[in-house]
C-alpha cells in the first residue's frame, strides 16, 4: 500500500538557531516588531510503499535517525496518510 508521509525537522529547543534569529532581526528591520522566537526548520514528503501505517512510519523514522534529521541537534516528527488510488474502470 502506498502512504504520504510528512516529516518536519527542527533544531531542539536547547539548540540556538542562528538562522532564526538572522530572520527575526530581518522582520523587525521590515517593520514587523510583534515577531518573536523565530525557529527555522526542513520539510519533507515522499511516498512510501509499505504493508501498514506503522510500517510506513518505522521506515520514515528509520530514514531520519540515519540521514534526514541530526539527532544530536534536530528533532522530528513523522505524519503518515494513506495515499487515496484511483478507480479505474
Amino acid at each position: 500500500m502506498l502512504y504520504h508521509v510528512k516529516i518536519e525537522i527542527t533544531l531542539k529547543p536547547t539548540v540556538m538557531d542562528a538562522q532564526g534569529t538572522t530572520m527575526e532581526k530581518a522582520l523587525h528591520k521590515m517593520g514587523h516588531a510583534d515577531v518573536q522566537n523565530v525557529r527555522i526548520g526542513k520539510f519533507v514528503t515522499m511516498e512510501v510503499e509499505a504493508k501498514c501505517t506503522s510500517c510506513a512510519r518505522s521506515a520514515a523514522e528509520a530514514m531520519c535517525k540515519e540521514l534526514l534529521a541530526n539527532p544530536i541537534i534536530e528533532q522530528f516528527e513523522v505524519h503518515v496518510v494513506e495515499a487515496e488510488t484511483e478507480c479505474v474502470a
